[in-house]
């Protein structure tokens, strides 16, 4: 007697068969199999949104008992981007401030990691110890630079006084093996900066010697103190410790900021700065703030307009905005 077919068996297949039918049509229609649904999902964890965070005593170099250390400033940012970076040098006449005192993150807000620096005062190490830890500061975020999500192309400094000095001197010493110094270590990544914001830094100490910055003469003050000595009779330090020395055709942009009542760093030291660079054929521009004076705390180096100005700056050299 021949066999015949289970009708359940058959009644099976045949549903079988049409869910694997409608199945492949909803695929062709809709261009999604389970292996995309497994790359949506990986895409939306790499896009997923990481919190700000302020990330604070950061060893970048250690000197024997002296710890070198930095607070880096992260935005809310996406899992996988890469952020430029600023770095903040404080100033305080290299005697004295701290990387506490930073503005810096709040002008900048999103879009940028901020990492405001400590560095070695005069009282603890002359000239060239200063601009040797801050360039060690630079290599240490590139060298980091996948642990926290910076990109190491695009790094820029922002200082006021002293520290505008210090930024000033990473600007345009990028070729200048005397100053590279070996603090931190890290010598395999470049001290190299893309973009300056040097807020009423000096930047000629040899002027000194012209009378054109007359309370810089005496052997306490804050020049001769950074200096170890006298400009008079630190001469070539007092070359190598200015900006104006150095300016070259491959540094980066500069946006100079000085108020035109600055009685302790005169406006005419960012004046030397800005026909020096210019005529090394480097993108820069000098703000003159009428009425002010020196310090950061004053009103007009906080009004919205330079804080804009700033902002502006860094947009268009470090995130290619208009």
């Amino acid at each position: 007697m021949p066999r015949q077919a289970c009708p359940r068996l058959a009644g099976s297949w045949i549903l079988l068969a049409g869910l694997l039918w409608a199945g492949a049509n909803h695929r062709a229609a809709t261009g999604f199999s389970i292996a995309q649904g497994s790359a949506a999902k990986a895409e939306a964890v790499e896009t997923a949104l990481l919190p700000g965070q302020v990330l604070r005593d950061l060893e970048y170099a250690r000197l024997g008992p002296k710890s070198l250390r930095l607070d880096l400033y992260l935005p809310q940012r996406r899992s996988g981007e890469r952020l430029p970076a600023v770095i903040w040098i404080h100033g305080g006449a290299w005697l004295s401030g701290s990387k506490e005192n930073t503005r810096a993150f709040e002008v900048l807000g999103d879009g940028y990691a901020v990492a405001s620096i400590n560095y070695r005062l005069s009282f603890e190490a002359t000239f060239p110890a200063q601009i040797h830890d801050c360039k060690a500061a630079v290599r240490w975020l590139r060298a980091h630079a996948d642990e926290y999500g910076l990109d190491p192309e695009r790094i820029g400094v922002w200082g006021s006084s002293a520290g505008g000095h210090l930024a000033a001197l990473l600007g345009t010493t990028g070729d200048v093996v005397e100053l590279e110094g070996t603090v931190g270590g890290d010598l395999d990544q470049s001290s190299r900066v893309q973009a300056v914001c040097d807020f009423f830094g000096p930047s000629d100490f040899l002027s000194v010697l012209e009378g054109a910055w007359s309370s810089a003469r005496s052997p306490t003050s804050p020049q001769a103190l950074l200096l170890g000595g006298p400009v008079a009779d630190r001469v070539e330090l007092a070359r190598l410790a200015s900006p104006v020395a150095h300016a070259s055709p491959d540094d980066p942009p500069f946006l100079i900021v000085h108020g035109d009542r600055d009685l302790v760093v005169p406006l005419n030291q960012s004046v030397r700065l800005y026909q020096a660079l210019r005529a090394a054929g480097v993108e820069v521009a000098l703000h003159v703030v009428k009425g002010a004076g020196h310090g950061l705390r004053l009103q007009a180096f906080q009004d919205p307009a330079v804080d804009s100005l700033v902002r502006r700056f860094f947009d268009r050299h470090l995130r290619g905005l208009p």
